[in-house]
């Protein structure tokens, strides 16, 4: 029997960054992973945009913890020496039609406390990028790349630094949380807490159920990508979004150039049973053609590989146009904080929440 104030369920960027809020403040924090390694599921499973808070609904967690998270991810990856870059995003108008959208969707950007943005005309996006089409454009310059791998690396070099012990390989099974201290079953240990933080990303609804928590449905939708062959990645210098149409679900597929030199395209958006099948039933490469053709005109199918995929943990189903992140104490059990639904942007984010959800956690240890 092992007594710690604090376990997190969930090894993705989201879990290790709470890990190390938490560590940071003198409390005592074991991570359990149900994956032999850290970041295996989401975490480095996506493009690693670092996106700047433009498409989110003003007032929500989304949009308030993107910003806030990117200036943090920025500093962070500076003083930890993680692959990072302040690129810059076009998100492109195709004809004049979509120029209303695109101007309703700076606003937007603007209301979140986006302060940079720009609207832009063909002149410009000829200039950064000249061989993609566009009208006019949103010049995002706090948009950048990092990459994903590293970043978790990074994570669990200061959770190491500070204490965290990281049990991989070790599902939570089940856990009464009506007790005090609260008890937790991996199946070979139990664990006496104070505390439990839900960041279990895709399956957080499963580990919700069984620390008899609330109840809630994450929704795996998976996302797919192809890539320009080596020879024809100079065709894009950064990052080259469309107007997104569905922004709830994803933002179109869209051009990132990654820290490695690497150009994927998309991600798709398909709903699915599955929280673990990342490949059965995977899009042909034609299917990226069209969609890349409306940003690169010159791209032929020869220029197209398949890349990776991901699965996204998401709480809106296909029929709702928005979920917000679900970052608060469970409305069932005191020892319980839920941090679900942490789809895009994620990534972006990871530290901000920490620091909220080390706030939270702070208030019920004391």
């Amino acid at each position: 029997m092992t007594e710690i104030d604090v376990v997190v369920v969930g090894a993705g960027v989201t879990g290790l960054a709470c890990a190390a809020e938490l560590a940071g403040r003198g409390v005592s924090v074991c991570v359990l992973e149900r994956h032999p390694r850290a970041g295996m599921d989401t975490s480095t499973h996506n493009s690693g945009v670092v996106h700047a808070g433009i498409y989110y609904p003003e007032g929500t967690l989304k949009a308030q913890l993107c910003v806030e998270g990117r200036e943090l991810l920025y500093e962070y990856s500076e003083q930890r020496h993680v692959p990072c870059q302040r690129t810059g995003k076009l998100i492109v108008a195709s004809n004049d039609g979509e120029v209303a959208a695109l101007q309703k969707l700076h606003d937007r950007g603007k209301a979140n406390g986006v302060d940079d943005l720009e609207m832009v005309d063909a002149a410009f996006v000829r200039a950064r990028e000249p061989n993609v089409a566009a009208v006019a454009a949103i010049w995002s310059p706090s948009t950048g790349i990092v990459s994903p791998e590293a970043l978790v690396h990074s994570l669990l070099a200061l959770c190491a630094d500070r204490d965290v012990a990281i049990l991989p390989s070790t599902p939570l099974v089940k856990g009464d949380l009506t007790s005090n201290p609260v008890e937790i079953d991996t199946g070979r240990e139990r664990i006496l807490t104070r505390l439990v933080i839900n960041a279990a990303g895709l399956f957080a609804d499963e580990v919700s159920a069984a620390l008899g928590g609330e109840t809630f449905e994450i929704f795996p939708c998976r996302g797919e990508y192809a890539e320009l062959a080596p020879s024809r990645r100079s065709l894009v210098n950064g990052l080259v979004y469309p107007v997104p149409h569905q922004p709830g679900h994803g933002l179109g597929v869209h051009l990132t150039r990654t820290v490695d030199g690497a150009v994927l395209i998309g991600p798709t958006t398909h709903y699915q049973s599955s929280k673990s099948d990342y490949e059965e039933g995977r899009q042909p490469v034609e299917d990226f053609l069209e969609p890349t053709r409306q940003l690169l005109p010159d791209v032929e199918l020869a220029d197209l590989r398949l890349g990776g995929s991901g699965i996204r943990p998401k709480l809106c189903s296909p029929a709702e146009p928005f979920a917000d992140f679900m970052i608060r104490p469970d409305q069932k059990c005191a020892a319980l904080i839920q941090v679900a639904g942490i789809d895009s942007p994620g990534l972006t984010s990871c530290l901000a929440v920490a620091r909220m959800v080390g706030g939270m956690a702070a208030e019920r240890l004391d």
